[in-house]
């Protein structure tokens, strides 16, 4: 009879940039697991695999320097080891940098939970003539220390049987001692939870930890229960002796001291520097890529042949996917024929989908790209580049990124704002986004510029509509800052780390996850736009219209008048749809700035999907669908019915105002909830309106 077999639950915690994601690929024919964790947008993975008898589930915790709530990746770390089951810690240290990475252990050993120490990138670590007793570091640690390298795969056996040690040990044989001083108010507190005998999932140690380093969650546990009374004085006592003795009653300065003598201590006893290694390889390139003047222009230079392959290399399969989807549509059609069902699956549904499946190249290879430059470690230095610009209009350094992505789509650039750990400046970031003109902005800016201004004119124009996009998004930041994400600029403390060879397997991993996240968000939303859009723009339906042109359709048997009187007819038939009503209602809102209602209905359907709005200026200027931004036709209507100052306006709103109903989805995702999208959309669309309002009189004025 079989036996069910033992599963041991592992908690993988380290700092950012320790190879946490590579050491776990490592393991070899495992099975990932990818979701979210509950509630925030950080990514969660498990892995799952068998090896010695044992049933391993590896949960890879998100990159945190401390267990605080400064960043959403610290309080889901924090809240997984607080609140989570799992029988054992494997704590990833990166060798090259044991001090640093020694800060976050002491705090895990403080949990009173079973712990191993993976000493990685130690072949990175001979180079720099690093050399770690690991045996003595885990007699000080009171921890199994193994020595591991995940690029060249060595050690992996040995954290997997010195996580089968561990977890069969009966009791925790580790230590954590602070200073005499700390430790004797320590004692005070557990002594006193002991008496009550309080019942906690971690240590009563680490409690009283909590207590002394004034965790929220801790204190609100504490605060409304009748033994707050009694604990109160006790802690404030502690208070009042550490102040004392450290001669500051700043918390974060006197656990840092802590935690920076244990690390310090260990690292004394346990380590070894060879001072006569040269110069690193990493210090070499720093010396051009960060060079004070050079460094900056490289980066653009760089991102300039990203964003070149991305569009160049990426319309590559555009075409074929565009084909492909225009023949399904017709064999839709030709299938069902001339029915509502018909219509509603072609085009709503199949058109919906292809026009999100057709912008996948250009996402893939923008994502791979970043991919390559975040991997290798060279975007932590752009940031760092930048960051200087970027504060006097109060953003981050980080923020870079996702504004960059904009300019193609505003989907990855959103998901590209988690990089930013700090909740206000991700949020600040997530508000300007938009303010980048996407690609899909660029066939609504080649119309109206086609249409108002000559052809030498053209380019300049267009290149300054990117421009000022770009800078009212930045002013716009400022505002912000200014008004509703008060606060002092938070200070730009970046780890810069050593510059490696890019992980492929690691890569394909981040890419295809991010590539198939765009799908399902992107073109859910989409696709339900489109159908939304096409019962708008169809019902109800004009029966006796409809038969009243049919019928002079048939008397007649010149081609022009038959296109005419087709055009006509789905003109009325927009005007007086539920899309016509709603146009009609929106007019007076739009007066102002020029815009009729026709104007008003081509900006409303550009809240589903950018790339509608020329194609229903065609229907609704009596030409028909089948028109682009390159249509002589759709462009002498335009200029004849719509004035310059109104064309200028135009094109200020929509560089402005909400992004598609697709990035509007993923933003509210990104950001937290519905409200923000609320916000954004009374954000965006005064700040649209108000300037569009500007630039409507302004040129009225000069022209």
């Amino acid at each position: 009879m079989s036996t069910k077999t033992e599963t041991i639950k592992i908690a993988l915690v380290g700092q950012p940039n320790v190879g946490k994601s590579a050491l776990i690929n490592s393991v070899g024919n495992a099975r990932l697991k990818v979701g979210n964790f509950s509630g925030v947008t950080v990514r969660k993975e498990i892995v799952r695999f068998n090896r010695d008898g044992y049933d391993f589930e590896i949960t890879d915790l998100p990159g945190s320097y401390s267990l605080t709530d400064y960043t959403i990746e610290e309080r889901v770390t924090k809240k997984y080891l607080d609140d989570s089951e799992y029988d054992l810690i494997l704590n990833v240290v990166d060798s090259t940098n044991i001090e640093r990475n020694l800060y976050l252990t002491t705090e895990l050993l403080a949990l009173n939970k079973k712990i191993v120490v993976a000493l990685n990138m130690t072949d990175e670590a001979v180079k720099e003539g690093v050399d770690i007793d690991e045996v003595q570091l885990g007699k000080i640690l009171g921890v199994n220390c193994v020595k591991t390298s995940a690029v060249q795969k060595t050690g992996i056996d040995d954290v997997i049987q010195a996580i089968i040690k561990t977890y069969n040990l009966r009791e925790n044989r580790f230590h954590l001692q602070f200073s005499e001083v700390f430790e004797e108010e320590i004692t005070h507190i557990v002594s006193f939870l002991e008496e009550k005998k309080i019942k906690c999932k971690i240590s009563l140690k680490a409690l009283a930890i909590k207590l002394l380093r004034e965790d929220k969650e801790t204190y609100l546990r504490f605060h409304e229960e009748p033994i707050w009374t009694e604990l109160q004085p006790i802690v404030n006592k502690a208070y009042q002796h550490l102040y004392l003795h450290y001669d500051t009653k700043d918390l974060d300065d006197i656990f840092n001291d802590e935690k920076s003598a244990v690390a310090k201590g260990a690292v004394v006893e346990t380590v070894h520097f060879d001072k006569e290694v040269k110069q690193s390889l990493t210090d070499k390139i720093d010396n051009l890529l960060m060079h004070q003047f050079i460094g900056l222009p490289i980066f653009l230079f760089l991102m300039w042949g990203l964003f070149q392959l991305t569009f160049e290399v990426g319309s590559i399969p555009m075409d074929w996917i565009d084909a492909f989807f225009a023949s399904l549509i017709d064999g839709t059609k030709s299938y069902l024929g001339d029915t509502e069902l018909a219509s509603v699956i072609s085009d709503g549904a199949i058109a919906g989908v292809g026009a999100v499946v057709l912008f996948l190249p250009n996402i893939v290879i923008l994502f791979l790209g970043i991919a390559l430059l975040e991997t290798t470690g060279y975007m932590s230095r752009v940031a760092f580049l930048l960051d200087g610009f970027f504060h006097k209009f109060g953003l981050h350094g980080k923020s870079f990124i996702p504004l960059v992505s904009g300019f193609g789509c505003s989907v990855p650039a959103y998901m590209a704002a988690r990089t930013l750990k700090n909740d206000r400046d991700r949020l600040l970031t997530l508000f300007i986004i938009g303010f980048m003109s996407c690609g899909a902005r660029l066939p609504i800016y080649v119309l109206f510029v086609g249409a108002l201004f000559t052809e030498e004119q053209a380019g300049n124009i267009l290149f300054l509509i990117y421009i000022s996009g770009a800078l009212i998004g930045v002013l716009a930041a400022k505002v912000l800052k200014i008004t509703v994400f008060k606060g002092d600029d938070e200070p730009f403390v970046m780890e810069m780390p050593k510059y490696r060879l890019p992980s492929f397997k690691l890569i394909w991993h981040t890419v295809s996850a991010q590539a198939m996240m765009y799908l399902r968000k992107a073109g859910t939303y989409i696709l339900l736009a489109s159908v939304l859009i096409w019962f708008a723009s169809n019902y109800p339906k004009q029966i006796e219209m409809e038969q009243e042109f049919q019928v002079k359709i048939e008397q007649t048997q010149n081609e022009e008048t038959i296109n005419a009187l087709t055009n006509e007819l789905a003109l009325y038939k927009l005007e007086n749809s539920y899309l016509g009503i709603i146009g009609h209602a929106s007019e007076p809102f739009f007066a102002p700035l020029g815009y009729d209602w026709r104007m008003a209905i081509a900006l409303e359907t550009g809240l589903a999907a950018k790339e509608v709005v020329v194609a229903t200026l065609g229907v609704l200027y009596g030409l028909g669908e089948e028109h682009d931004e390159e249509s002589s036709g759709l462009i002498e209507k335009i200029r004849a019915n719509i004035s310059l100052p109104a064309g200028i306006s135009f094109i200020v709103f929509v560089m402005i105002y909400l992004p598609c109903l697709a990035a509007s989805m993923v933003f509210m995702r990104e950001a937290g909830g519905w409200k923000y999208l609320g916000y954004l959309f009374v954000f965006t669309t005064a700040t649209a309106w108000s300037l569009s309002f500007v630039a409507f009189n302004v040129a009225q004025v000069l022209t």
